[in-house]
């Protein structure tokens, strides 16, 4: 076998349809898109479009649970960072280390619902950190230089059930 008799398997490739090459070859013309309107256009995104009615998706009622209303959103810090800001004296190891500390030396942007340490990076220093949450590996490294993470427990309110409110007054009555 040479390098020119190769040749792909019978019948796995097609040959594109060459459009607009003339009537003989029925996809001259129009090029198979019919005549005029949006549609016959390039650019056409319609997708669910029902002519200015109210499209099906929207007329349905909205089903399931989505959990961004009670969602938990947290700024992220790594070792890494968490080092390079003790490394630039931007925080003193010796003290404890807390979320509010760490806004105001700039390491984090913000507090958002609290701060969750990262294991990227390394940790060379010994720290004593004060946040919401931390990662396991995390954790084991802060421990490995000889430090130790206190974990902020946030106490949050239950949610009242539909009609609880309502069901408690008129046990009370």
């Amino acid at each position: 076998m040479k390098l020119n008799e190769l040749q792909p398997k019978e019948g796995s490739t097609k040959n594109r349809i060459r459009v607009g090459r003339g009537i003989g070859s029925g996809k001259g013309k129009t090029s198979g898109s019919g005549q005029k309107g949006q549609k016959s256009r390039s650019g056409v995104a319609i997708g669910g479009y029902e002519g200015g009615q109210m499209p099906l998706y929207q007329r349905l009622p909205k089903v399931g649970f989505r959990n961004t209303k009670f969602a938990t959103r947290l700024s992220e810090l790594t070792l890494g960072r968490l080092q390079e800001a003790i490394d630039s004296k931007k925080l003193d190891a010796k003290k404890t280390i807390d979320e509010e500390t760490l806004v105001k030396a700039g390491v984090v942007a913000s507090k958002r619902d609290g701060i969750k340490l990262l294991a990227t990076g390394t940790l060379s220093a010994k720290v004593e950190l004060k946040l919401t949450k931390a990662s396991k590996a995390a954790t084991e490294a802060v421990e490995k230089a000889g430090g130790k993470i206190e974990l902020i427990v946030r106490e949050v309110a239950p949610v009242k059930k539909r009609g609880e409110k309502a069901a408690l007054e008129k046990a009370k009555k």
